[in-house]
C-alpha cells in the first residue's frame, strides 16, 4: 500500500507539470501570434503611411551640393505650395526651368526683397543679412554676381547651394516674374536622403531665416514616426515569428533533462 501510494503521488505530480506547460505554450502562442499581428499592422501601415505622405526623387544636378549632392535618392514630403517657409528645399516643376523636377532652397517669399551682396559678401531679405552655413563655401560672396529683385505676390525666390554653378531665379531676373516661381509649381519639401547609405539621413531645417518677420522655418516632416512604424512593425515580426522555434528547442532540451 505505502509503494501504491508514492506511485501515484509522483503520477499526480508528473500530470501537473504537463498541464501548466501546455497552458504556458498556448499563452506563448497567443502572445507570438499577436506580436506577429500587431507588428504587420505597424509594418503595412507604415509603407502606406510613407507612400501617401512621400515621394522619391534623384538629384539630377550639383546645384545643392553639399546639401543634396548629384544623384542623391531623396524623400520629400507631399505639400501644398502655401505651406513653403523661407529656407525650405523645395521640390517644383516649371517650364522654364526644363522638362524636369528641380530641387532649390527657397530663400525669399512674395513681398520679400531679396539682394547680394552686402559688405560682407552676404545675402540679404528686406535688408537683413543672411548668414547662410550651409552653402558649398559660406567664406566665399553668397552669390558670384550681384543681383537684387522683389518677389511677386504668391511667388519663391530659388537658389542653389552650390552658388558658383547653380542655375536659378538669378540667372532668370529678366522673367516677368523677376526669376521667381509661383508657389503652385511645388510639389514637395525634401526632408531626407535616402541613397547613397554615407549619406543617409534627415536633412535639417535651416533657422537662417527666422529673424525674419513673418512664418518662422517649417517643422519637419513626419518621416522619422514613419520610418520607426515600419521599424518597429518589422521586429515585432520577427519576434513574434521566432518564437515558435525557440519555444521548441527549448522543449526539446527540457524533455532530454
Amino acid at each position: 500500500m505505502s509503494t501504491g501510494t508514492r506511485t501515484g503521488t509522483r503520477t499526480t505530480t508528473g500530470g501537473t507539470r504537463g498541464t501548466g506547460g501546455k497552458g504556458g505554450g498556448r499563452a506563448g502562442a497567443i502572445l507570438s501570434g499577436l506580436a506577429v499581428a500587431l507588428g504587420s499592422v505597424l509594418f503595412l501601415g507604415g509603407f502606406v503611411w510613407g507612400a501617401i505622405l512621400y515621394r522619391p526623387y534623384t538629384v539630377p544636378t550639383g546645384s545643392m551640393t553639399p546639401t543634396v549632392d548629384t544623384g542623391d535618392h531623396i524623400l520629400a514630403q507631399r505639400i501644398d505650395g502655401s505651406e513653403v517657409r523661407r529656407g525650405d528645399i523645395v521640390v517644383f516643376d516649371d517650364a522654364l526651368w526644363g522638362d524636369v523636377p528641380m530641387v532649390k532652397r527657397v530663400v525669399a517669399v512674395g513681398g520679400d526683397k531679396v539682394a547680394c551682396c552686402d559688405k560682407q559678401g552676404r545675402l540679404t531679405v528686406n535688408g537683413k543679412p543672411i548668414d547662410e552655413p550651409y552653402l558649398l563655401d559660406p567664406r566665399a560672396p553668397a552669390s558670384p554676381t550681384g543681383f537684387s529683385a522683389t518677389v511677386p505676390k504668391d511667388n519663391l525666390f530659388m537658389m542653389g547651394d552650390n552658388r558658383a554653378t547653380s542655375e536659378d531665379s538669378r540667372v532668370r531676373l529678366t522673367d516677368a516674374d523677376d526669376g521667381s516661381v509661383p508657389r503652385s509649381a511645388v510639389n514637395a519639401r525634401a526632408d531626407a536622403i535616402a541613397w547613397p547609405s554615407g549619406r543617409m539621413g534627415m536633412l535639417q531645417r535651416s533657422s537662417a531665416f527666422a529673424g525674419l518677420s513673418g512664418d518662422g522655418p517649417s517643422a519637419p516632416g513626419p518621416l522619422k514616426a514613419v520610418v520607426a512604424a515600419a521599424v518597429g512593425g518589422a521586429a515585432l515580426i520577427f519576434c513574434g515569428a521566432a518564437y515558435g522555434p525557440l519555444a521548441r528547442v527549448a522543449g526539446r532540451r527540457r524533455t532530454a533533462r
